[in-house]
């Protein structure tokens, strides 16, 4: 392959601890050199200038619904890849509430085969029980051996406790997390928005914060009684954030995802039913909002994760009870970030790539991905944290369009996205 050099951005890779500006040598797709400016003269066919831009580990998203196998009218791999490297995103974990279930090692390689057209990594997560059915657990040794990079129900969590118990030991012989969507079902059955006044205006049934805080407060208990690896997805109270909180003083190995609609939006956004605020976790109170932005402040939250769940046209566009749950989010997580928590918050952009590279690569155990260190992975994410766009959802690459966030200006815009040594998107 041919090198590729990129000159003169200010690289940031907390995994190594670099915040200067540097020269990045890609060769082989690998990472040949970091090296001050000026010291690879000559190196490299292509050149690419970074002047103005910030140089990262590329992004992973560690929570996305590509649809395929059996829903591609919302979205395919090959769109939802298209999508996540226009968002920046080099890697991204797919969730398994496919159809058929991923479930088996047979659909596991088969969302990773050549066929699909993915232009960047696609690492599945693999359902924690046949089915996704809360019944039996799946072979997590096949699963993993065929690709897997962790388990999960997600949509469907597992409620009984012995299965948990049971899937937090295996997955921890195999070095790999169980993944959560906390929510008791037994307390949110018929709801569609969070539990509170907008809903008691709207005529709704909510979904009250105890449905999230009670399973995660199970896992952890569980966590600590099997040395289990548990990573809680797109947390969105202030309960179960404190009690994730507490079990990382604890030194328990208990981790948490944010998605930017959690840090940014909140229930009174809906309006007058507006079917694209619908999601689960549902939009919360501005208490709870308000928590994650101190989560992901004071390190609770270990990454940012978009759940990006495409729908088509017609599974939104129906009464709010009846809508589908879910929201895009590849190609405005990065923008939101940079805006909300950058530009509002003050939260250093370092803390803004670690949340989106070397901690996700860390928690799921993706080996030279997340970093900028020589030898790793030649993947990249370059940005500009200082332009201003307007994010239009007729333009978006992804198959489906239900977002909240269109028409919406944002500062912070990816630039280049580097799969593997080779450019897969220049915006």
């Amino acid at each position: 392959m041919d090198a590729l050099l990129i000159k003169g951005g200010r690289t940031v890779d907390p995994a190594t601890g670099l915040d200067q500006e540097m020269d990045v040598l890609l060769r082989d797709g690998r990472v040949a050199a970091v090296a001050r400016p000026g010291k690879l003269q000559g190196v490299a066919k292509k050149t690419i200038s970074a002047k103005g831009l910030i140089i990262a580990p590329g992004f992973i998203d560690m929570h996305v619904h590509l649809r395929e196998p059996g829903q591609s009218h919302k979205e395919t791999i090959a769109t939802g890849t298209v999508a996540a490297a226009a968002g920046g995103f080099t890697s991204v974990c797919v969730m398994p509430n496919t159809a058929p279930v991923n479930d088996t090692a047979e659909i596991t390689r088969w969302m990773q085969a050549p066929e699909r057209r993915a232009v960047v990594n696609v690492f599945p997560v693999a359902a924690a029980t046949m089915g996704s059915l809360g019944e039996k657990l799946t072979d997590f040794a096949a699963l993993t051996k065929a690709g897997a990079v962790a388990v999960s129900d997600d949509g469907k969590p597992i409620l009984h406790d012995e299965l948990m118990r049971d899937a937090l030991r295996e997955a921890a012989n195999l070095k790999i997390p169980v993944v959560q969507h906390a929510e008791d079902t037994r307390l949110t059955a018929g709801c569609s928005m969070n539990a509170g006044p907008t809903a008691f205006r709207l005529g709704l049934r909510g979904m009250p914060n105890a449905a999230e805080a009670a399973v995660v407060e199970r896992d952890i208990a569980l966590a600590r009684e099997t040395g289990g690896q548990l990573h809680v997805a797109h947390i969105s109270t202030r309960e179960a954030l404190d009690a994730a909180r507490q079990a990382k003083k604890d030194g328990l190995r208990v981790t948490t995802e944010v998605t930017p609609h959690h840090f940014t939006l909140v229930d009174e956004n809906i309006g007058d039913f507006d079917t694209n605020y619908k999601m689960n976790p549902p939009l919360r109170s501005v208490a709870d909002r308000d928590a994650m932005i101190e989560g992901i402040g004071d390190g609770t939250v270990d990454a940012i994760a978009t759940d990006h769940a495409p729908h088509a046209f017609h599974e939104k566009q129906v009464e709010f009870d009846r809508a589908a749950f879910g929201i895009t989010g590849l190609e405005t997580a990065l923008a939101i970030a940079i805006t909300v928590l950058h530009g509002h918050f003050q939260l250093p952009l370092r803390r803004i790539v670690e949340l989106l590279s070397s901690n996700p690569a860390r928690i799921f155990n993706l080996e030279d991905r997340g970093t900028l260190a020589q030898g790793a992975h030649a993947d990249v994410t370059i940005f500009d944290p200082n332009k201003k766009w307007t994010f239009d959802a007729t333009q978006s690459r992804s198959k489906s369009h239900n977002t909240p966030y269109d028409g919406w200006s944002f500062t912070g815009k990816v630039a280049v996205t580097i799969v593997g040594g080779k450019i897969v998107y220049e915006g």
